[in-house]
């Protein structure tokens, strides 16, 4: 099986010195299971490729003792697969470690990279390469093989010769080969026990517990062994909020730099607690409830007998308990307000229930292959009666000479939507779940451009009450 990393960073052969390779020279390792050679095809300032060519014995794999393969012919010479991932942890430790003592600053730094694999067993097809290395910035280019080049009416197989490309470090592209070849192919060549949960956390730290599938690299990863799947994902998830209350970026701060002429906070407050209204909700959610702007506004109506805010960040949290003065609030008050930590991506059963939820300026956050389980948690799992959600309307940043994020009003946004954006996947997301949306703006509406922010209030069906 063969795998090449090629480079444009110039000198394109400090790649050498990252991997621990001279370019100059092939280099040969005995493995358990067969040898690995490494050698550069190309070696110029301009580019270099260097590359993994491993040669795997079945015979021996057969013979031996713990063996696993019952029979003599078999892919596993031939396609990337779990041997791959442990030569890459044996033969290039320090590459994958991001250790370079030659070029330090350089084994940190993002440099373009392009990783070819001759032929991988994709368990899924194209469509799940896809949405394992997409969602972590590579482009994917694959290309199906054929069962027998001679023979094409017998059909493509399962199969890729793939190619990925990006601009990161080189020792996240080597991590994130090392967990996923495994994954696509669905299968390991030795046992898997406590330890391979370790390896997956340590491997996939930084990256797995935001990836939209990490449940299912678990899974697969740890050969569908429940029990250290349900470890795993525990840690995950912890991990991952963790992460995520430790940097949280206020979403004030930015977006009402560049509003603040139209006091376009107040209108878009003022047009979600309108909207509470309307839906007769009396037990209302504030998902993603941040400092507590919303929150405020919500304990002034005493219609409003039952008030939760969620937030992922315990900074947000204590933000909004100290200013909406809950220690010093009144019992009667002080009885209808809740904070939770809690993620807007998982289950959570505290939150069903509830006539109303509002989720205002909180998407945008979200990287897109997220949307998904924010779907699911909010709509198939809370369903709450009325969903009431607003964002950004990309259309009407013309409207702003300059902006502080570029061409997004926050640095964290993901994305802003246009209109018709917003319209599609809200859409989409009431017709899979049983709901009704309007869409209404919100702010000083432009003929061409329309308002600054879109509103979508989503309405359960009557018939489920």
């Amino acid at each position: 099986m063969l795998l090449t990393i090629r480079t444009t960073h110039a000198p394109a052969t400090d790649l050498g010195y990252l991997l621990g390779k001279n370019p100059a020279r092939a280099q040969s390792f005995e493995l358990a299971f067969g040898a690995a050679h490494v050698f550069y095809p190309e070696a110029g300032d301009d580019a270099c490729t260097a590359a993994l060519l491993l040669d795997v014995d079945p015979v021996a794999l057969v013979r031996g003792p713990g063996g696993t393969l019952d029979q003599y012919v078999n892919d596993r010479p031939y396609a990337a697969s779990s041997f791959l991932s442990v030569a890459l942890s044996r033969v290039l430790r320090s590459a994958m470690a991001g250790s370079s003592r030659e070029r330090p600053e350089l084994a940190a730094a993002p440099i373009p990279l392009t990783a070819r694999i001759a032929s991988v067993p994709v368990r899924g097809g194209e469509a799940f390469l896809r949405r394992l290395f997409e969602p972590l910035g590579y482009e994917v280019i694959a290309e199906p093989l054929p069962l027998d080049e001679t023979r094409p009416e017998w059909g493509m197989s399962r199969y890729f010769a793939v190619t990925l490309s990006a601009t990161r470090p080189l020792s996240e592209l080597l991590t994130h080969l090392y967990v996923l070849l495994p994954v696509l192919d669905n299968a390991k060549h030795y046992w898997v026990g406590d330890d391979e949960v370790e390896k997956l956390l340590r491997h996939g730290e930084g990256w797995l517990p935001a990836h939209p599938a990490r449940e299912l690299i678990a899974l697969r990863y740890l050969k569908h062994r429940r029990s250290l799947v349900r470890d795993a994902i525990a840690r995950l998830v912890t991990d991952d909020m963790d992460d995520e209350e430790e940097t949280p970026e206020p979403r004030e701060g930015e977006e009402q730099a560049v509003e603040r002429r139209t006091s376009l906070n107040e209108q878009r407050m003022a047009a979600v607690v309108d909207a509470l209204k309307a839906a007769g909700a009396a037990r209302v959610l504030d998902l993603g409830c941040g400092e507590g702007n919303l929150l405020r506004r919500l304990l002034k109506e005493p219609r409003f007998s039952e008030i939760v805010g969620v937030d992922v960040a315990h900074r947000a949290l204590e933000i909004a308990a100290d200013r909406l003065k809950l220690e010093r609030m009144h019992e009667s008050k002080r009885d209808r307000v809740r904070l939770l930590h809690g993620s807007l991506v998982y289950r959570d059963r505290r939150l069903e229930g509830f006539d109303a939820a509002a989720v205002v300026e909180v998407i945008e956050h979200l990287d897109p292959p997220r949307l998904a389980a924010f779907e699911r948690a909010v709509f198939a799992a809370a369903r709450p009666g009325t969903v009431i959600v607003t964002t950004p309307n990309a259309e009407y940043n013309v409207r702003w000479p300059s902006l502080p994020a570029g061409r997004f009003r926050h640095r964290d946004h993901r994305f802003e939507w246009t209109r018709a954006e917003l319209a599609a996947w809200a859409g989409g997301v009431a017709a899979r779940h049983g709901y009704t949306v309007r869409h209404e703006p919100v702010g000083p509406v432009d003929d061409e451009v329309g308002a600054p922010t879109q509103m979508a209030v989503f309405t359960r069906a009557l018939a489920e009450g």
